[in-house]
């Protein structure tokens, strides 16, 4: 495969499309494209800019379609579709699992969304009714559908001949599902335990009765952490009730965490919904402008609290020198506690139950940490102005904003959290705003005291 200038092929694959784009060369985009998996062909036309989407998607072919836009990234996958008739979109998402058609569904406005249901056929139609009922961020919203149910008297001479007259199996089975006549869940049929078996054994003798299940109403990162801890490769989906409605697979798994992990990067930087690169500019602006107008505000606060000491820094001019000292020591070290938090927060090993100790951890922490470095900068600091004084006082603010930064970084996230605030998303300014203000009105407070 050729490669860029890099070394990546991706981006020689995107380079050569583009340029064969440009010049209209519709055999050489379809030659390029030929070999590439659905999920690559998604990957790649995430990587191009809104005309040029334009320009390859009728050339994937019908026979991709459905599946590049199962891997596509919601917004891209909206800007596609709107190009796309209701029984387009229904043919082109038949042979979907139909997890994998309801997170297209879900994705689209609701008329639309209706229209194309009303363009499928009354099976796909009900089966996907069943998902959409339930918000997409819970195993319910999670689940397919797509499974296969077995009796617990019946024997497995009888599953086997069944499952030859079904010729194919849902992707991602691991197991059968063993459920009653009233469709109450019972436990599983491994594969495995299928195989080895004898043909004269009942299933309900060889099934595994512990089979783990999650309640259809489980939120998606419960789920996530349920199949980490557990090494799951499927689990049954029931209602309240033990009724068996669904079943999720690893890879519905793996799509949650890697949302999760993009949101939280993301929303450190204050661009949480911002997943297509080539979104339109005003909707870009759009979305970054509350973050600015909030860290706005934030800077304006810090600016405030300097102000209110101009005095002593028309006196001392080394002040305004290393007030940057103070403040990005204690951003780091609140950064660092709250990173630790907030990935605790998110793995379930945080919460209120066990606040204190990790508070008293992370502020002896900033104790041994503030001890040295304080020490490290005074010394430096008085070097440098020929001032041990101001030396003194830029180390004794520098312990104060640490102890401070260990305190924010533990409490802020907790607090948000009990706010319902996304921690990842929010953590980053309150934490920053409250270092940066700390950080200033000790090092000029300290000097006002001692040094004029």
């Amino acid at each position: 495969m050729a490669q860029d200038d890099t070394g990546n092929p991706q981006l020689a694959i995107i380079e050569a499309i583009t340029d064969s784009l440009e010049h209209a060369d519709t055999a050489a985009v379809q030659t390029l494209i030929g070999g590439l998996h659905p999920s690559e062909l998604a990957d790649l036309i995430e990587s191009l800019p809104g005309p040029q989407r334009v320009q390859l998607w009728p050339l994937i072919g019908p026979g991709n379609e459905g599946e590049v836009l199962s891997h596509v990234q919601e917004d891209v996958r909206s800007a596609l579709i709107e190009g796309m008739a209701p029984h387009e979109v229904a043919h082109a998402t038949r042979d979907l699992d139909s997890d994998d058609v309801a997170d297209i569904l879900q994705g689209l406005p609701d008329d639309m969304a209706g229209e194309v249901l009303l363009a499928m056929d009354a099976q796909n139609r009900a089966r996907l009714s069943a998902i959409l009922s339930y918000p997409e961020d819970t195993a319910g919203g999670l689940m397919s559908v797509d499974t296969v149910t077995i009796r617990p008297d019946v024997t497995v001479d009888v599953v086997l001949r069944y499952l030859r007259q079904l010729g194919s199996l849902p992707m991602g089975t691991d197991a059968l599902m063993v459920v009653d006549r009233n469709n109450m869940f019972l436990g599983v049929l491994p594969l495995a335990t299928l195989l080895t078996a004898s043909p004269q054994d009942e299933v309900g003798a060889v099934m595994a009765l512990d089979a783990t299940t999650v309640v259809a109403t489980t939120p998606a990162d419960d789920v996530a952490r349920i199949f980490e801890q557990r090494d799951l490769i499927s689990a049954a989906v029931t209602g309240e009730d033990g009724m068996l409605l669904g079943r999720i697979t690893i890879d519905d798994v793996v799509d949650v965490i890697r949302e999760r992990n993009d949101q939280s990067l993301l929303g450190m930087a204050g661009v949480r919904d911002e997943y297509d690169i080539f979104a339109p500019v005003g909707d870009t602006a759009r979305r970054r402008a509350a973050w600015l107008a909030l860290n706005l505000g934030t800077a304006f606060l810090a600016a405030w609290v300097i102000g209110l000491f101009e005095a002593t820094l028309s006196e001392l001019v080394a002040l305004a020198i290393l007030l940057p000292v103070v403040a990005s020591m204690g951003g780091i070290a609140g950064s660092q506690t709250l990173t630790i938090v907030v990935r605790g927060m998110a793995l379930g090993q945080v919460g209120m139950a066990n606040a204190r100790p990790l508070l008293i951890k992370e502020f002896a922490v900033a104790c041994l940490n503030g001890a040295l470095w304080s020490l490290v900068v005074a010394v430096c600091a008085g070097l440098w102005f020929g001032s041990m004084a101001l030396g003194a006082v830029l180390g004794g603010a520098l312990i104060i904003n640490l102890l401070t930064a260990a305190l924010a970084g533990s409490l802020v996230p907790l607090g948000l959290k009990a706010l319902n605030i996304d921690p990842a998303l929010a953590g980053g300014v309150v934490l920053t705003t409250v270092t940066d203000v700390v950080g200033f009105a000790s090092f000029l407070g300290l000097a006002s005291l001692f040094l004029t």
